[in-house]
């Protein structure tokens, strides 16, 4: 991976070369046509309409023809190369950043999704648009030089003003490009940062029409996007004034080129069908000026993209090892803590044997929420304090497909997936259609499926927005005993859902991966006492340790214990 941002942009071109070849081809056959059509013009004045020859007239005005057949089928097969270039490496950078999240060893980023999000849209994009770029210049250039030869074979003084006037130009246009390029990283940033907090805002509706947080969350949204406006306007105003300043600079050139070859036409030097050529170069010049003036904030913002991209490949993956889970057998899998301190755990010790239908009632959410993070993998080894075991075996020396092979943690907040129903629950197509309808009935999801006239076969959108809180949770409960790992650890899996259903799932869970189903080992980290009334172990964890532990029934006679469950 390139470590900077034209490195990213050097990249592109290397890898896109194939497809580029005909697309600058093209192009500049597209711009050599346009620079020729005054010529030709000037040329039939000169041979087909001063002589009065019809026959050389008509010769020139087919010639005159084919050049706009030709101009006009390069630049529209050239576009197409063009195209397929841009889309392909705007393609492979979506991959890259797409691929770089969803490593199964985990990212360990700031982002939000939004932002990460961005970086695989208008960041990838800001880069293939830099290939756009590639073909316009060098046609740009290419009809440049036919301007200059056509004006220094007309008169050595116009080519001359043309070879040393243009660079002069695009040289002074180039002052602005240092301060677009820092602008348009500012406002990549700025408007990751309010996409990531739009998509947040979106997920947590519920929650904050729930707490009356509406006005707080739109507030923050206000100013997060009022940023991200002020910072495109900058960045539109400095391209603004690098367009201005090219097109002031363009016109006084061309002024002078039209005004040398008026003089030349009056004083007879130069015929009419020359000072026709001479005036139509000279108002097409003003394109390629143009384009070559704006070649460098479009590059500029395409570097400033690359390094945000690459500053996200960067971010390293948590550290996995390769070994497999020792004592995994059909009796089961143990799943030991000890003396753990993390985030807000402190000396965490924990013991579950195979088969063990556990409760973890946690009094500060921010436990639970360390706890959970531990247990997925979520933490880096130089945050941890302390031993965590599965299976006997460290869990960070395990390998990643084996960790998630024989544990599986359900944090809080749920994800569905754009699809269907059934590829929700069942995503590998495991499952026969009794063990699906088991996993179904005991997540109460058979009750979501009875709502929609699909069944399973019912679309689900992306992020599942037009189903309630409760249903998702449901589906992501089924989805989770579908896995059938040896262990699971399902993290408040009923919170969005009525106290009848609450009783559905906990009875399920319980038939499920209860005492009668052998040796699955299940945790639920929950404060629910519906649930936790199923469970065959209760340990109250306050203050990152465990305090009391027995059964439900038990812990209830602790008032410690009641005050946590019961509020």
């Amino acid at each position: 991976m390139p470590e900077t941002g034209w490195g990213v942009v050097r990249r592109a071109l290397r890898r896109n070369r194939r497809r580029l070849s005909p697309y600058v081809a093209l192009l500049v056959s597209w711009q050599v046509c346009e620079a020729l059509v005054p010529v030709v013009i000037g040329l039939t004045i000169d041979h087909g309409v001063a002589t009065g020859d019809g026959s050389v007239f008509l010769a020139w005005a087919a010639g005159l023809c084919v050049l706009f057949a030709v101009l006009s089928y390069s630049y529209r097969f050239g576009a197409r190369f063009g195209v397929r270039a841009i889309e392909g490496e705007v393609h492979e950078l979506r991959s890259e950043v797409a691929a770089h999240a969803l490593d199964a060893r985990g990212l360990r980023t700031d982002r939000l999704s939004g932002e990460t999000l961005s970086l695989a849209t208008s960041d990838a994009e800001e880069v293939g648009y830099a290939l756009r770029m590639v073909g316009y210049a060098a046609g740009s250039l290419v009809a440049v030089g036919i301007a200059a030869v056509v004006l220094l074979r007309t008169d050595l003084l116009l080519g001359l003003v043309i070879l040393c006037g243009l660079p002069l130009c695009l040289a002074v246009t180039q002052v602005a490009t240092p301060r677009i390029g820092r602008r348009s990283r500012v406002q990549q940033e700025r408007t990751a940062t309010s996409a990531g907090l739009a998509v947040d805002l979106v997920r947590g509706l519920r929650v904050l029409q729930g707490i009356g947080g509406q006005s707080a969350g739109a507030a923050r949204y206000r100013v997060a996007s009022g940023e991200a406006r002020d910072a495109a306007v900058h960045v539109a105003g400095a391209r603004a004034a690098l367009a201005g300043l090219a097109q002031v600079l363009s016109g006084l050139f061309l002024a002078v080129v039209t005004l040398l070859a008026g003089r030349l036409a009056l004083e007879g030097e130069i015929s009419v069908g020359e000072l026709i050529a001479i005036v139509g170069l000279t108002q097409f010049l003003a394109e390629p000026i143009a384009i070559l003036a704006d070649m460098s904030a479009q590059l500029a913002s395409a570097v400033a993209s690359g390094r945000r991209i690459v500053d996200f490949l960067a971010a390293p993956h948590l550290p996995a090892g390769a070994a497999d889970p020792a004592g995994a057998t059909a009796h089961g899998v143990t799943v030991s803590l000890a003396g753990v301190a993390h985030g807000s755990l402190r000396g965490l010790d924990l013991h579950s044997p195979p088969g063990e239908l556990l409760g973890v009632a946690v009094a500060d959410p921010a436990d639970a929420q360390a706890l959970v993070r531990l247990l997925a993998g979520d933490a880096h080894p130089d945050d941890v304090v302390g031993d965590v075991r599965l299976g006997g075996t460290p869990l960070g020396d395990l390998d990643v497909g084996a960790r998630r092979g024989t544990l599986v943690v359900v944090p809080h907040r749920v994800d569905l997936f754009e699809g269907t129903l059934r590829s929700n629950v069942d995503p590998w197509g495991r499952l026969d259609d009794e063990a699906l309808a088991r996993v179904l009935v005991a997540s109460a999801a058979d009750e979501v499926l009875a709502l929609r006239p699909g069944g399973l076969d019912e679309p689900v959108s992306a992020s599942a927005t037009t189903y309630s809180g409760g249903q998702r949770q449901r589906v992501a409960v089924a989805r989770a005993l579908a896995a059938d790992a040896p262990v699971l650890v399902l993290h408040d899996p009923t919170t969005a859902v009525d106290p009848v259903t609450e009783q559905r799932v906990a009875a399920g869970i319980h038939d499920l991966r209860g005492p009668n189903a052998g040796a699955l080992t299940t945790w639920l980290v929950t404060c629910s006492p519906t649930l936790l009334a199923r469970t065959d172990r209760v340990v109250l964890v306050r203050e990152g340790r465990v305090v009391l532990e027995g059964t439900h029934h038990d812990l209830l006679a602790h008032e410690t214990y009641r005050a946590t469950v019961l509020r």
